[in-house]
């Protein structure tokens, strides 16, 4: 992750196109608004996902397991539209940031809770970690689950959506389609319980939705209009045009090296559950559509919020129209025609990397956003900015 002083450097290879200060703001500004809707209704979303844990951890039941994971299904779909606001050290991911606490993965079940044999298979002791080992960690706290994430490997992840997805699911150990089965009584204490250790599974799976509603708090916070925050520095007078190439910058990466290929020519490439997304819960294909979604609307400037109404106004596009016509026009029908052929992408994921038709289709799809990466690139080129889509 780069430092704002470095992202700045990096941004700052500008010449005067059309553009003046005057009429960059307005696009900046409805940027900053469309951050702060989708952030204000990711953290909506995960508020209903806690209620949802508690109700599961207090009275744990088929339905109460099945209700906690259809709010985390849902939660997925607004924040998955958040990650097209990273990438150029901004709150989300700057030094500090909490991205990694809240999105890592691939993540080892191993590091967490009980698994049936190793995902890895690295010969790791199978059941050695966190949960089961309370003379270790005699309290689970937020705290400590945030000090232990990522602690002495990549996929040490602890805490985030995917801790919670493995902790409503469990380990998929399915060959063909469907996800894990975590039994709802692994949440059950007493002699009907199922795993040991049940009560520090739930103050877990809670103590992890706390520590993503905190983040997510904190980012709302750091994008609302008239404070002292990471807003004011993002649109003032001074920054106004390096934000444009900020903006530029998310998307170019998110587009290409991160989407196309990390979240989908890995696992295409490798063939491999492991390596997708979601993988517990089945949810990659969900995941591809938002990031997707997320990229179309920061490029034209509007976001349907969760109660209808829409957040809108000047955008990149409208800035790169303004240069070249033909090029924002070629890169709006790209970007289009990647949502929709993600949309096409039959679940769950991790049997379509497998079949013929499938990886002939995901293939199309990792091209498409390749492209539009491209794209994005090209016309941060015209504009003056220097954007590297490969590089994440």
């Amino acid at each position: 992750m780069k430092n704002l002083i470095c992202v700045a450097s990096i941004l700052s290879m500008l010449f005067f196109f059309g553009c003046s200060n005057q009429e960059l703001k307005p696009v900046v500004e409805n940027y900053s608004d469309i951050v702060h809707a989708t952030y204000q209704d990711a953290l909506h979303d995960a508020e209903k996902l806690q209620e949802a844990v508690i109700e599961l951890v207090e009275n744990p039941s088929p339905e109460t397991m099945k209700a906690a994971k259809e709010a985390w299904l849902n939660a997925r779909e607004t924040y998955g539209q958040t990650e097209a606001f990273r990438f150029y050290g901004g709150p989300i991911d700057d030094e500090n940031g909490p991205e990694g606490q809240l999105n890592a993965w691939p993540l080892d079940e191993s590091y967490i809770d009980y698994v049936e044999a190793n995902p890895n298979g690295d010969g790791k002791t199978v059941g050695t970690n966190i949960i089961n080992s309370p003379n270790e960690f005699p309290e689970i706290t937020k705290e400590l689950i945030a000090s232990l994430n990522e602690n002495g490997s990549e996929t040490n992840v602890s805490s985030g959506y995917h801790a919670v997805e493995f902790l409503l699911w469990g380990q998929d150990l399915s060959e063909g389609p469907g996800g894990g089965n975590r039994p709802y009584t692994d949440y059950v204490t007493g002699s009907e319980g199922t795993h040991k250790n049940q009560e520090r599974r739930a103050k877990y799976l809670m103590e992890t939705v706390d520590l993503i509603t905190d983040d997510l708090e904190m980012l709302v916070q750091e994008w609302e209009k008239g404070k002292d925050n990471y807003r004011a520095f993002f649109t003032s007078e001074d920054q106004v045009r390096t934000s444009v190439g900020r903006i530029l910058n998310g998307l170019g990466k998110l587009s290409k090296g991160e989407l196309a290929g990390e979240r989908m020519f890995v696992s295409w490439d490798l063939r491999s559950k492991e390596d997708e997304h979601s993988c517990f819960s089945d949810n990659t294909h969900r995941d591809i559509v938002t990031n997707a979604i997320g990229i179309r609307n920061v490029l034209v400037g509007k976001y349907e919020r969760i109660d209808g109404t829409v957040v809108s106004g000047p955008s990149v596009l409208d800035v790169i129209k303004g240069e070249n016509p033909e090029l924002a026009e070629e890169l709006l029908e790209t970007v289009n025609q990647s949502v929709e052929l993600t949309k096409e992408i039959e679940p769950p994921f991790d049997q379509q990397i497998l079949s013929q038709d499938g990886r002939a289709h995901i293939m199309e799809t990792i091209n498409s956003l390749r492209r539009q990466g491209d794209l994005i690139a090209e016309a941060a080129a015209i504009l003056g900015y220097n954007v590297d889509p490969d590089a994440v």
